[in-house]
């Protein structure tokens, strides 16, 4: 059953930066860190961000893990930080809906017959990864999940890339890269290693509309004590500003998961 709730929510772990240091590269191909003030690559950053009320992507989304792999669609609503309904589909067929708010999440999934409606404290919990609306939001469309304006980290230049690395906490190390031309962002990796976890968010081709600028494709790689757990999003069909309806309802008959 989480394969598709993974799909639906494209769970990601809390990442908090914010520029206090600039880096220079050596001839050795080193990274040297040079401590002082300096937030050009996270307003840069920011100078991307997407102007739409509502977005509508139609996916194609690939789940694989150690043990299996399936092809399916997404329908992707998004009411700017209000509301996202996400369906998955299975050769037509709705397997999982989830509808999200900054307040509530609920979902339900087909296999099983099961569904959930509650808040994202319970199934943060539950997924063993944090989740909030924002997140979620920033990223499907391309954004650090959290605000890089809040927090402090070491900028580096690794691969003509910028790399952002928190520094507040030692049991969590959290990254991400810019690219260097219109500091978009190409990568964020979150890891644990004493707990054995790594997720790592790619980002592939992007596409420029009147509303900014939005990636067309998203890879996240999971590693936990369980296994290896990865997800391809791909973007075909885009479009902004739309009159959208957010329809969700749970069939009858289905079971509510309780999470503890």
């Amino acid at each position: 059953m989480k394969k598709y709730i993974a799909l639906v929510l494209v769970t990601a772990f809390m990442v908090s930066c914010k520029s206090k240091a600039v880096a220079v590269q050596n001839n050795n191909g080193n990274t040297e860190v040079i401590t002082k003030e300096d937030k050009k690559a996270v307003e840069k950053h920011y100078d991307n961000k997407l102007d739409f009320s509502t977005l509508y992507i139609k996916a194609s989304a690939r789940y694989a893990d150690e043990k299996q792999s399936q092809n399916v669609t997404a329908d992707i609503r998004i009411e700017k930080d209000k509301q996202i309904l996400v369906s998955v589909r299975f050769l037509g067929i709705t397997m999982a809906k989830a509808l999200i708010t900054p307040t509530t999440v609920s979902y339900y999934e087909k296999i099983n017959s099961t569904y959930y409606e509650g808040d994202f404290t319970s199934l943060s919990k539950w997924l063993g990864t944090e989740l909030d609306y924002s997140k979620v939001q920033n990223l499907l469309v391309g954004e650090a999940l959290d605000d890089l304006r809040k927090g402090k980290y070491t900028q580096t230049i690794v691969d003509n890339l910028f790399k952002l690395e928190d520094l507040k906490e030692a049991n969590i190390k959290k990254s991400f890269y810019l690219d260097a031309d219109k500091y978009l962002l190409q990568k964020e990796e979150i890891s644990q290693p004493t707990e054995n976890r790594m997720l790592q968010i790619s980002y592939g081709d992007s596409k420029v509309f009147n509303q900014g600028t939005l990636p067309t494709s998203i890879e996240i790689n999971a590693i936990q004590p369980k296994g290896k757990t990865n997800i391809n999003l791909n973007y075909n069909n885009i479009s902004f500003n739309e009159e959208l309806s957010f329809p969700y309802s749970v069939p009858s008959g289905y079971k509510k998961v309780i999470i503890k």
